[in-house]
C-alpha cells in the first residue's frame, strides 16, 4: 500500500487527507490528551512543545509512507536566488591520502565538484568569494540530516544553526560557509555516494577556505550538527592525522570545533533497552532503531558494511565495541559540545564527551539541556534552551579568540 502512496494519482489525495485530518482531528485530540502533564512526552514540557513533537513525528511517519514531498538537496546544481550567495568548490584529489583514499577506492567514490553557500551576519555585505581579511574569522558549517536528507542551502532548516551562531556572536564573526556535501542513497542508485564521499567533499571545502580564500586555519571555526557533527569529527581527524602527507599540502586543522547533537556511533541497535535510543523515543522526533535506521546507515556505510559502524574511528568515534580499541583525540582543538537530555543520541554523545575529555581536558566544554530534543539548535521554537545555548557558544568563542 505504501508504494502506491508514493506515486500519483494516489500521493496527492493522501497528503491532502493527512493535512486535513491532522489539522482538524489529530491536533485537537493531542491538545486534549496533553492537558494532564503526565500524558506529555515529558511532564516538564509545555503543552506547545508536546504538540510540536507529535506533529513532527506524525509527518515523519507520513513521509515514510508517501515518500518525500519537499525539495531534495542537489549537489549537482548551484541554486542561487535573492540574497543567496553560492560558489562551486572544486575537488582536491591530491589531498586524499592514506586510509581515506583506500576506503574511497573500495567503495567506488571519487572527488567531485560540489556547491557551497555563504551566510552573513545581519547587516553585513560581503561579496561572494571575497578573500579573507587579515585576522578575519569564519564559521565552516556542516549540516545534519543523517547523511540522507537536508541541505547546506540557506533556505534549509539546518541553516538555523550557523545563522544563530552568527546572530549571537560579536563583530569578529561576520560570515559562515556551508558545504553541500553528497548525501548517501540506496546502493541501487548511481551514484550512491557512500562513505567517504561526504568526507572528500568536506576536505575540499576546507581547502577552499584556506588556500582558495586565504583564511588562516587558526581563524576557522568548524561546526557540525547531528550527521554534520559526525562529518566534522571525521574531517578534524583527517586533518590531524594526515599532517605531513601529500607533500605537506594538507592544511593545518582549524582552531575550534563546535558539535551540536553529534551523531557519533553508527553501530547496531543495542540489545538492552535501557539506553537513550529506547528511553527517549517518546521525547524525540528521530529514531535509531528499526529497519529505517538499518537502511540509512547501510546506505552510508556502503561496501564497508555495517561492521564499519562499530570499528571505524572516522565513522563511530563513540563506539564502545571492544574491537575498536583506544580512539585518540590528541591534536584536536578546543571543542564545545551541546546536546539535549531528551535526545535519542544522548548516551553516545556522553560517551564521546568522556573519550574527548580524556585527551583534551579543559579544552573540552560540554553542555546538556535536559528538556531539549535532538539537534534543537535547528528549531527556533525550542526556547529558552536554543537561545541559552547560542549565548554560551558565543561567549565561549569570544573568550577563546
Amino acid at each position: 500500500m505504501s508504494s502506491l502512496l508514493q506515486v500519483q494519482p494516489f500521493k496527492g489525495p493522501y497528503l491532502l487527507y493527512e493535512a486535513v485530518t491532522t489539522t482538524f482531528v489529530r491536533v485537537p485530540l493531542w491538545f486534549i490528551f496533553a492537558l494532564p502533564r503526565n500524558n506529555r512526552p515529558k511532564a516538564t514540557w509545555s503543552l506547545r512543545r508536546s504538540l510540536l513533537l507529535w506533529w513532527r513525528k506524525h509527518w515523519g511517519a507520513v513521509s515514510e509512507r508517501s515518500g518525500r514531498w519537499w525539495k531534495e538537496p542537489n549537489y549537482l546544481a548551484l541554486e542561487l536566488g535573492a540574497n543567496i550567495k553560492g560558489v562551486w568548490v572544486n575537488p582536491v584529489p591530491h589531498l586524499i591520502v592514506g586510509e581515506v583514499k583506500e576506503w574511497a577506492v573500495l567503495t567506488g567514490v571519487e572527488p567531485v565538484r560540489v556547491p557551497g553557500y555563504w551566510l552573513e551576519k545581519p547587516g553585513a555585505t560581503i561579496p561572494v568569494d571575497a578573500r579573507a581579511q587579515a585576522g578575519e574569522k569564519v564559521l565552516y558549517a556542516l549540516h545534519g540530516g543523517g547523511y540522507a536528507a537536508c541541505s547546506a542551502h540557506p533556505d534549509d532548516g539546518t541553516s538555523n544553526v550557523p545563522r544563530g551562531i552568527l546572530q549571537h556572536t560579536g563583530p569578529f564573526l561576520l560570515r559562515s560557509f556551508q558545504l553541500e556535501y553528497r548525501n548517501s542513497k540506496a546502493p541501487t542508485e548511481n551514484p550512491s555516494n557512500p562513505f567517504p564521499a561526504a568526507l572528500l567533499d568536506a576536505i575540499a571545502g576546507y581547502d577552499y577556505l584556506v588556500r582558495g580564500l586565504g583564511f588562516a586555519p587558526e581563524d576557522i571555526i568548524l561546526e557540525g550538527d547531528s550527521a554534520g557533527g559526525n562529518l566534522a569529527l571525521a574531517l578534524m581527524r583527517y586533518l590531524v592525522e594526515s599532517q605531513g602527507q601529500a607533500d605537506g599540502a594538507i592544511p593545518r586543522p582549524p582552531s575550534a570545533l563546535i558539535l551540536s547533537s553529534p551523531w557519533s556511533d553508527l553501530g547496531p541497535e543495542p540489545v538492552e533497552r535501557t539506553t537513550s535510543r529506547h528511553l527517549n523515543l517518546k521525547s524525540d522526533f528521530i529514531s535509531l532503531i528499526g529497519p529505517g535506521y538499518v537502511t540509512m546507515t547501510g546506505d552510508f556505510l556502503g561496501a564497508l558494511g555495517h561492521i564499519a559502524g562499530q570499528t571505524n574511528r572516522y565513522i563511530s568515534p563513540a563506539s564502545q565495541s571492544p574491537s575498536m580499541g583506544h580512539i585518540s583525540f590528541k591534536g584536536f582543538p578546543r571543542t564545545f559540545i551541546v546536546n539535549g537530555g531528551s535526545d535519542v543520541l544522548r548516551d553516545q554523545i556522553r560517551v564521546l564527551r568522556d573519550k574527548m575529555e580524556a585527551d583534551l581536558g579543559s579544552k573540552l566544554k560540554f553542555v546538556e539541556f535536559p528538556d531539549a530534543w535532538h539537534d534543537f539548535l535547528c528549531f527556533p521554537e525550542i526556547e529558552p534552551e536554543r537561545t541559552e545555548a547560542l549565548h554560551l557558544i558565543a561567549d565561549w568563542l569570544q573568550s577563546e579568540f
